[in-house]
């Protein structure tokens, strides 16, 4: 005898008027609650550069390595598979079914990712001192390098199993529409990494102290996320794994979704490996990571965590007209607050690396490097961020081919063209490639939906694209000169001294501040947002409380 099914609360987005103007506000909280966190990870950041430097130590290449390897898996078993799969399944299964089904199907679910990083886990600490040839050919002819790479990426991969298992947990949080903890977890990586790193002073120390945090922060997040997830009403059990057809249907979209949503990583993870063959590449490439990557994590992955359950249920609902008015806002305030961004990394790369970074053993001549590398991503950010965007429309449809096809011609086109700009202009070459198979990528998706008749930007939405546009070109060039006129706008600045900041940090911060003002005042002007969406978007409406309270 089966256990009753309890009737859930209904989550469909298009179940009421306060859940079709939730999908900004939910994007703003988790933006804001990733806000929070990436600047902590940027105090993380500023303290590691400081210590570990990029081009005249072995300990920033060695520990960016380690930093990398689980990232990837964690991005590709974790956050692009149940993002892809997951997220849709339990939400069909909690609104049709029940809350008790739904929980059976999250345990297996757990059991299996469980088993499957813990394995590749162990498998990638044995054979770990032979994938580092893979990995990074370029640290062959340095031996020490070399040896601390692969000790440090063993200590930090334990944070894989750790992650798969917070993935699984946020899915479930999403689906309920509980955004908070999922929003704040990240902060604990940052926390327990600048605990461990601040008292140390050797690199090599630093080093093996910021990789022994980062599964210790693993364990913590994912504990946070299990409390999170019986706090909203979910009872998700240990058990060993099952393949149930439940669980053998969600890995067949779950692999290709893997792929087609981790096709960005894949391409950074490769760029990676190119830039191990010069000395420091590897540090300058994640240093610039942490910039270009800002508008993505803040931006990209809010929107398109808050789009997919809303599409999920518009499209089992057959609301074509609301599946549509969800991506148009989604696209359009993505690039509201993307394009700007892409505006910035453009026009001042060196003007923020060099006031944000240059100290200790970070040197001027890395922050050059470093910019010239993050004015080439700049130009591929919007690409990043509507991958990120578009991709719900396929997977709310249960179509994960289709973007893991686009996602793999993407790799084989910044594999290409990296390689060949490497040997022409060196590391900002790969930045190029990367930027570029992006693009290729977005194109393959629009052009897809389009033709499907699934999506295509309204005229209204087009026009809004537009305004937005000509806001962001013009805030750019007013960056640009801001940049240029560097030396004027410091040099009254050099006698304060605030709380450790000199002149180039007070500037550029200033700068920032100054610019994130004008560009409102931009985006308005232009109209490419009005001041009615926004006080709608923010508006509480009769019967908010319950979504209030959900978030």
């Amino acid at each position: 005898v089966r256990p009753h099914k309890r009737t859930p609360t209904p989550v469909t987005a298009a179940a009421t008027p306060a859940a079709k103007s939730g999908l900004i506000r939910s994007s703003l909280l988790l933006s804001g609650l990733t806000l929070i966190s990436r600047f902590m990870g940027l105090a993380r950041d500023l303290v590691l550069t400081a210590r570990l430097g990029a081009s005249a130590t072995i300990a920033a290449d060695a520990y960016y390595t380690a930093l990398a390897f689980p990232n990837l898996f964690r991005r590709i078993f974790a956050e692009g598979a149940f993002s892809s799969a997951f997220i849709p399944s339990y939400t069909k299964t909690l609104t049709g079914e029940g809350q008790v089904e739904a929980d059976r199907i999250a345990s297996d679910a757990l059991a299996t990712l469980a088993a499957a990083t813990i394995a590749i886990t162990l498998a990638a600490q044995l054979a770990m001192p032979w994938l580092m040839y893979v990995i990074n050919p370029g640290y062959a002819s340095d031996p020490a390098k070399f040896k601390l790479a692969i000790v440090l990426t063993q200590i930090s991969m334990p944070y894989l199993p750790c992650m798969a298992i917070g993935a699984l947990l946020s899915g479930v949080l999403n689906a309920h529409r509980r955004f908070i903890i999922t929003g704040i977890f990240p902060t604990i990586l940052n926390l327990v990494m600048l605990i461990a790193v601040i008292p140390q002073d050797d690199p090599i120390l630093a080093a093996y102290a910021a990789s022994i945090a980062i599964p210790i922060a693993g364990v913590f997040q994912a504990a946070l996320l299990w409390w999170g997830a019986r706090k909203c009403g979910a009872h998700i059990r240990l058990r060993w794994p099952s393949l149930t057809p439940e669980i053998k249907a969600l890995i067949a979209l779950a692999v290709p979704g893997a792929i087609a949503a981790s096709a960005v990583q894949i391409n950074i993870f490769i760029s990676g490996i190119l830039a191990s063959q010069v000395a420091g590449g590897r540090a300058w490439t994640e240093v610039a990571a942490r910039l270009y990557q800002l508008p993505l994590g803040l931006i990209g992955v809010a929107v398109s965590v808050a789009l997919l359950p809303r599409l999920s249920s518009a499209i089992q609902a057959k609301d074509h007209d609301d599946a549509q008015a969800a991506t148009d806002q989604a696209v359009i305030f993505s690039l509201a607050l993307t394009a700007p961004a892409a505006a910035a990394l453009i026009a001042m790369p060196f003007f923020l690396i060099d006031g944000l970074f240059t100290r200790g053993v970070f040197t001027v001549e890395d922050a050059r490097q470093t910019g010239w590398i993050l004015l080439n991503y700049g130009w591929g950010v919007p690409a990043f961020v509507l991958a990120r965007v578009l991709q719900p429309a396929f997977f709310a449809r249960s179509d994960t081919k289709a973007p893991m096809r686009f996602g793999l011609i993407s790799v084989a086109v910044n594999i290409v063209l990296g390689l060949a700009l490497f040997q022409i202009v060196g590391v900002k070459g790969i930045a190029a490639a990367t930027s570029a198979a992006a693009w290729i990528n977005v194109a393959q998706m629009v052009l897809l939906l389009a033709k499907r008749g699934d999506y295509s930007p309204t005229k209204a939405a087009w026009s809004r694209i537009g305004r937005i546009v000509a806001a962001s070109t013009v805030f750019g060039a007013l960056l640009a000169f801001a940049s240029h006129e560097r030396a004027w706008l410091e040099a009254p600045l050099r006698s304060f001294h605030l709380i450790g900041l000199g002149a180039k940090e007070i500037a550029v911060l200033g700068v920032a501040a100054v610019g994130v003002a004008v560009y409102g005042l931009l985006l308005l002007a232009f109209r490419g947002i009005t001041p009615s969406e926004i006080k709608t978007a923010l508006r509480r409406r009769p019967g908010d409380a319950a979504v209030a309270a959900d978030l």
